[in-house]
């Protein structure tokens, strides 16, 4: 049986652009990008050469920080370009993608019959153990370092957020099999779900898996705060996290051989004039699923993502490796009359600066403008209002530019991730770049750890 959790602390912003609740079928992507900025802390060794004939499944790269995983072709088609910025430094790989796709075969059988050891070999050669994440560090899980358990969460309280019941819809045989082959690797399996949020009996009757029900605002959906409640992870310790879609990525893998990395993606923001669900790949290119003509004229910013943890991308660019949702909105380069004198009927207040505080119901068409710059951090206990787990997130902020690794990991290093200070990084006052700094934190932290097995072997 699971168990319930009520979220207080954190703040839903209400932005317009949710996507309606229809699905298409994007046009063929013509171009495929892989790139190594969408791991943590990744050492790749490319695998291809310019020119080179692939299929999906096709290993492009690994990290030779865990070299048994792939990070295979999502697209069948022609390498047309290996990009490297500084020092060398890998920044993509691109896939002229044909308009049909040919998958490399993987020889599975029966995976009720299969050992552990065989379903983490197929997963790590056909490239679908890339989405098995771990906490710390939200890296790609060691295949060789079993966790304390393996954390699904079946719902996102992000901005604009996909609904995962919709996604579902029709996938049952890939989600069951997918759980089954997780089983495999772990039999503590903890599926969260969120009461308002999660109806489908594609979820709710998941077997074989503890189903844990949370209510509440954003970061509840965010499966570190999930964890933090359910088991928290204390220094030495593992867990692993899969997203619902991955899951059926997994399950496509047993049920018919082949890594099949598509995807549905919500298109969202006030910027996009048709918002829906869009049935496209990893890695594929925005021309494929958006068209300019469905983009409000004016300056706009795309993200890979949602509004608060999102990448930046160019109108041309590409879906990150595991994003399931697109957003445009309006860069907030303009001039504004009266700036914080006007009344701000059409701006959303986290506090009572604007009368919208006594509009619950209200959505908001924002910009992307900061409204400050950086400063020295001021204490207002803003950040504690939105972050739902027992740690001092302003002090952990600190012990992380200090680089004080003691006092980080008495402060709860271990237990969070970027996204986690997102909104922390939303209400600041002093507009810290707190999801960078936490990154950076994990990432020195993660090198050191690999740096220290490396010496002990």
């Amino acid at each position: 049986m699971g168990k319930q959790f009520k979220i207080k602390k954190g703040l839903d912003i209400r932005l317009i652009g949710e996507a309606d609740k229809v699905l298409v079928s994007a046009n063929a992507a013509s171009e495929i990008s892989i790139s190594p900025a969408d791991y943590v802390a990744m050492k790749p060794k490319v695998l291809v050469n310019v020119g080179d004939k692939v299929k999906a499944g096709t290993p492009l790269m690994y990290d030779k920080n865990n070299p048994l995983v792939m990070i295979c072709a999502s697209a069948s088609g022609e390498v047309a370009d290996i990009k490297r910025g500084a020092k060398r430094v890998l920044e993509n790989i691109t896939i002229k993608a044909d308009n049909e796709i040919q998958y490399l075969p993987f020889l599975i059988g029966n995976i009720e019959s299969l050992s552990r050891e065989k379903v983490v070999e197929i997963m790590c050669q056909s490239g679908v153990w890339s989405f098995i994440r771990q906490r710390p560090y939200n890296c790609v899980a060691n295949p060789e370092k079993a966790p304390k358990a393996i954390f699904i969460s079946a719902f996102d309280t992000a901005p604009l957020a996909p609904d995962t019941d919709f996604v579902l819809q029709g996938q049952e045989k890939y989600w069951e099999a997918g759980i089954v082959a997780l089983q495999k690797l772990h039999s503590n399996i903890q599926l969260n779900i969120h009461s308002e949020k999660n109806k489908s009996s594609v979820i709710t009757n998941t077997k074989g898996v503890s189903i844990n029900t949370f209510t509440g605002p954003h970061p509840s959906g965010n499966v570190g705060v999930q964890i933090h409640h359910i088991d928290p992870i204390n220094k030495g310790e593992t867990v692993w996290t899969v997203a619902p879609q991955d899951v059926l990525i997994i399950g496509r893998l047993f049920t018919e051989g082949k890594y099949d990395a598509h995807r549905i993606i919500a298109i969202t923001g006030s910027q996009v004039k048709k918002r829906k669900y869009v049935r496209t790949m990893v890695g594929a290119n925005l021309s494929s699923f958006l068209s300019n003509d469905n983009i409000e004229s004016g300056t706009n910013r795309f993200i890979s993502g949602n509004a608060l943890t999102g990448t930046t991308i160019s109108a041309n660019g590409h879906l990150g490796y595991y994003d399931t949702q697109i957003t445009v909105l309006p860069e907030g380069n303009e001039p504004e009359l009266f700036g914080w004198l006007a009344p701000g009927f059409n701006k959303f207040s986290n506090s009572h600066t604007f009368l919208t505080w006594a509009m619950p119901a209200k959505k908001f068409r924002l910009n992307t403008n900061q409204n400050g710059e950086r400063r020295a951090f001021v204490v207002t206990g803003e950040y504690e209002k939105v972050f739902p787990m027992e740690i001092y997130p302003v002090q952990l902020l600190k012990a992380i530019i200090t680089n004080d690794i003691d006092l980080q990991e008495n402060l709860g290093i271990y237990e969070v991730d970027a996204e986690d200070f997102a909104l922390c990084e939303y209400v600041c006052t002093s507009k810290i770049n707190s999801q960078e700094i936490v990154r950076k934190g994990l990432e020195t932290l993660y090198l050191e750890e690999l740096e220290s097995l490396k010496s002990h072997h």
